[in-house]
């Protein structure tokens, strides 16, 4: 049995919905935009100490990159 495609305006919708009926209210601009910059930087964090110089600290061990990207999208 074939599974039929979500499309972006259904989950759109679908999300409104959840925001209206579980969710508190939709945030502003600046609220959104801040909280997508603290999560890339959570990714870039763990990037560095995985990919690049930086040593990990005691507090990003456990992390996973995978979980880090997803919190992004």
């Amino acid at each position: 049995m074939k599974k039929e495609q979500l499309t972006l305006s259904e989950a759109q919708e679908q999300v409104d919905q959840w925001i209206k009926t579980v969710g508190v209210r939709y945030f502003n601009e600046l609220t959104n935009m801040t909280i997508l910059m603290e999560e890339v930087g959570e990714l870039a964090r763990l990037m560095a100490r995985t990919y690049g110089e930086q040593s990990f600290k005691e507090s990003d061990k456990g992390k996973d990159l995978g979980d880090e990207m997803a919190d992004v999208l």
